[in-house]
């Protein structure tokens, strides 16, 4: 499971997604070629790859690229070994791995302090 506050995001906001449940499920019962993926998803292949990729940073998909008898290349995926099982003590060990003012300067919208900022609202907002 993920070690820091970073990949634990990652890999949450990667499973938040329906599509991607999707994708999980359909590469359940092993690899397969991203074209036949994309088939069987009903998806575009742009669209599946940028699923995949989100996966992919997660770790919870790996991509192999081989060569078919005729020279093409072909990109397979596969699930990688996996078990999401989501704690108190697993979110606050992520936490910690982490510096505390990361967390806060990367928020969108907040300062220093972690306080929102006015300088984002628009003035039909106000």
């Amino acid at each position: 499971m993920p070690a820091t506050e970073e990949q634990l995001l990652a890999v949450l906001t990667a499973v938040a997604n329906p599509q991607r449940l999707r994708v999980i499920a359909a590469l359940a019962d092993g690899r397969v070629h991203v074209s036949e993926l994309a088939r069987r998803l009903g998806i575009s292949r742009p669209l599946l790859y940028m699923h995949l990729d989100k996966l992919e940073k997660a770790g919870l998909v790996a991509g192999q690229l081989e060569l078919s008898g005729d020279g093409k290349a072909m990109k397979y995926f596969e699930l990688a070994p996996f078990e999401l099982r989501l704690t108190a003590e697993l979110i606050a060990a992520a936490l910690q791995a982490d510096p505390p003012e990361a967390a806060v300067n990367e928020a969108p919208g907040l300062d220093a302090e972690g306080h929102q900022g006015d300088n984002d609202m628009k003035e039909s907002d106000r």
